[in-house]
């Protein structure tokens, strides 16, 4: 039995009913805040996020809140916000949570203007917080489910991992210890730029030999980046950056993908983020990876390219042609 038995979630969007659910199914007693006054009577009237996550019959051991303080005293967070939003709701919380509760921090993304990574704003909003990163392969749906879905849970001490692998593990959810938070974060953000790469590409049908390279050359470009801020190469190999990188690029339902695709079938990102209930993380994710790339002096042109698309700088034709006109070089680079 973990020392985690009480669990509090930090978001009731999608990722974050599904993830209170596995924690649900894994034995634990979960608090589920959420913004939303209607997406809370959803959850504890009817047992289903009618809003985010329609369909899935959630657990009775979830009970949803408007109020924030409500989590006080919960033995662990898994903090869910929009990384765009992180820091606001961080700063909610900051006053209700104890000193060394672990969060779990589990968005990814990049704070634009500081270029902060998730925990680095943890660090400055409850710095008594205990930081953990979890990413990895995952759609919401899959995960509510209780379809198999392995991820990378990553904290500076393993026996905390461990601890943490344990409270909201189950057969179907496998967490895999890692040491490298950086590693883990940095991967699951430039994933999402990646993805609209990828989903520009469908959109535009480029078909699957080009498909297959964004996916390759934008695994070079995550890597260097991370390596870059101190991350293991290794852990970019591992779940929380191929194989994360696979997925989000390979499906349609990634929301990041399915942006690009309409990008790519001449769609305006106006009209497209106008249809939208959830957040689309690599539209904000694109330009503070592109600044944090030239502060490390790392080249990063496929990133370089979607960040000029979104801001409109470039159109989706030219973009695609100076990315084919660069100069032919060595793999490695």
């Amino acid at each position: 039995m973990s020392g985690y038995q009480s669990i509090g979630v930090i978001g009731g969007g999608a990722w974050g009913t599904a993830l209170a659910e596995t924690a649900a199914k894994a034995g634990r007693d979960v608090i589920l805040w959420c913004v939303e006054p209607e997406v809370a009577k959803s959850i504890n009237s009817d047992r289903e996020n009618s809003v985010f996550l329609p369909g899935v019959r959630l657990s009775e051991s979830i009970r949803a809140t408007n109020q924030i303080a409500d989590l006080a005293d919960c033995d662990a967070i898994l903090a869910v916000a929009p990384a765009q939003h992180m820091r606001p709701v961080l700063k909610a919380f900051a006053p209700h949570c104890r000193e060394a509760t672990p969060v779990l921090l589990c968005s990814k993304g990049i704070e634009r203007g500081t270029l902060k990574l998730m925990t680095d704003v943890l660090d400055e909003e409850i710095p008594s917080a205990i930081p953990a990163v979890l990413s990895g392969p995952s759609f919401a749906i899959d995960v509510a489910k209780g379809l198999p879905t392995a991820v990378t849970l990553a904290t500076r001490h393993k026996s905390l991992g461990t601890a943490l692998m344990n409270a909201i593990g189950t057969p179907r959810f496998r967490p895999y210890w890692s040491g490298d938070l950086i590693g883990a974060e940095i991967g699951g953000s430039v994933k999402n730029v990646l993805a609209i790469a990828c989903g520009i590409s469908e959109g535009k049908g480029l078909g699957k030999s080009a498909h297959a390279a964004l996916i390759a050359r934008g695994f070079a470009e995550m890597t260097r980046l991370a390596v870059a801020m101190g991350a293991e190469r290794e852990t970019l190999s591992g779940l929380c950056g191929l194989g994360d990188l696979v997925l989000t690029c390979s499906s349609t339902q990634s929301r990041n993908m399915s942006c690009g695709v309409a990008l790519g079938e001449g769609r305006a990102l106006a009209d497209i983020m106008g249809e939208r209930k959830a957040v689309t993380e690599g539209v904000a994710t694109a330009p503070a990876v592109v600044e944090l790339s030239h502060r490390a002096g790392v080249r990063m042109p496929i990133c370089e390219a979607i960040a000029a698309i979104l801001s409109g700088d470039v159109s989706v034709d030219d973009a695609m042609e100076m990315l084919l006109n660069r100069p032919f070089t060595v793999e490695g680079e």
